[in-house]
């Protein structure tokens, strides 16, 4: 299921929010399927960009350049697969991209492998080689002050986020099995009936970290490309609860009204999200977190792109680094 396109925020100077949008359309996507990495700039879910103006001197003529998001959100606690992701207001130059990269610090309390990645000219994303370690506290600061763009902007602020890496929260998707094993911190939790996308709209395979998740989500085929014949069969229009935020193109885990018994006695599939019986749909809502891998398996689509959420893992290492300015780093000492 998938509901309406959210509200993209503006940024501000000081803080800014977006919201990307949320679906279980099978088609619509934010990349092609043929692509393993995108060319779309924009990110989703919540985030904030905390601004640190530097003493005021000489800047640089020429607009601003500003940071449309920062995202994990300052002070929040995420899962084992979040990427540190970045987006630019306005389009950054490919001879800039590694001055921009040079300026945008991480720095860990376990030192940590990792590499910056162009989702296109406007979103740069920093992902360590694997999952992070639960228990790192990790800090960014983009240090932007009259750092140009490459396009005749220049940075006005630097802005710092701090957020710490929780329990290794994990789930596992198996579409022909019809199960979702749940493990935290290595150890197995619970196994889920699940029922996933049917063969005319596959769900996506590969890992997705947690966008976001809501205890309701309005859902329509109309507002996605499926239908807004009400007479069709894949018609839908509905608000659903315990809904766990998978992909921007709209792939969530959650209950359906229309598939309320999933599991291997079901033959109905969704329309391309992972269903949950009520009870496990809340259970499941009540143990992840943003950041939180969800990987899927047997299902006949490709991988879900890396700029679709944050499916960064979904790329290898080597295809990472080919994204990147600067290349491999390790993080700086917190």
């Amino acid at each position: 299921m998938r509901r309406g396109k959210g509200v993209i925020g503006i940024a501000l100077l000081v803080s800014v929010v977006l919201a990307g949008t949320s679906a279980c359309g099978g088609h619509g996507s934010a990349s092609a399927d043929s692509r393993n990495g995108g060319a779309k700039g924009g990110s989703s879910g919540r985030a904030s960009a905390s601004a640190h103006p530097s003493p005021s001197h000489t800047r640089p003529s020429g607009p601003p350049m500003l940071l449309e998001t920062i995202t994990p959100l300052d002070k929040a606690t995420v899962g084992v697969a979040m990427p540190v992701s970045v987006v630019f207001t306005n389009p950054v130059a490919t001879a800039a991209r590694a001055n921009i990269e040079k300026h945008l610090k991480v720095s860990a309390s376990v030192p940590t492998t990792g590499a910056w990645h162009w989702m296109g000219d406007k979103r740069v994303d920093w992902r360590p080689q694997n999952y992070w370690k639960s228990g790192t506290k990790v800090r960014i600061n983009a240090d932007l002050k009259d750092v140009p763009n490459g396009s005749g902007r220049y940075g006005t602020h630097g802005y710092t986020h701090s957020f710490t890496i929780g329990d290794d929260v994990r789930a596992d998707a198996s579409v022909t099995g019809h199960t979702m094993k749940v493990t935290r911190n290595g150890a197995p939790v619970r196994t889920l009936s699940i029922n996933a996308g049917s063969a005319e709209y596959p769900t996506w395979n590969g890992t997705m970290a947690v966008i976001d998740k809501q205890e309701k989500v309005h859902m329509t085929s109309c507002s996605v490309g499926i239908s807004c014949d009400k007479g069709n069969a894949n018609y839908y229009d509905l608000t659903l609860p315990w809904d766990v935020h998978l992909t921007q193109s709209g792939t969530y885990v959650h209950f359906s009204t229309g598939d309320t018994n999933p599991g291997s006695g079901s033959a109905r599939g969704s329309h391309g999200c992972v269903h949950l019986s009520l009870s496990d749909a809340k259970w499941f809502y009540g143990q992840v977190k943003q950041g939180d891998p969800v990987t899927v398996t047997g299902s006949p689509r490709a991988k879900a792109p890396a700029d679709n959420g944050y499916a960064s893992f979904n790329l290898s290492w080597s295809q990472w680094l080919d994204g990147s300015a600067s290349g491999e780093q390790t993080t700086a000492t917190l």
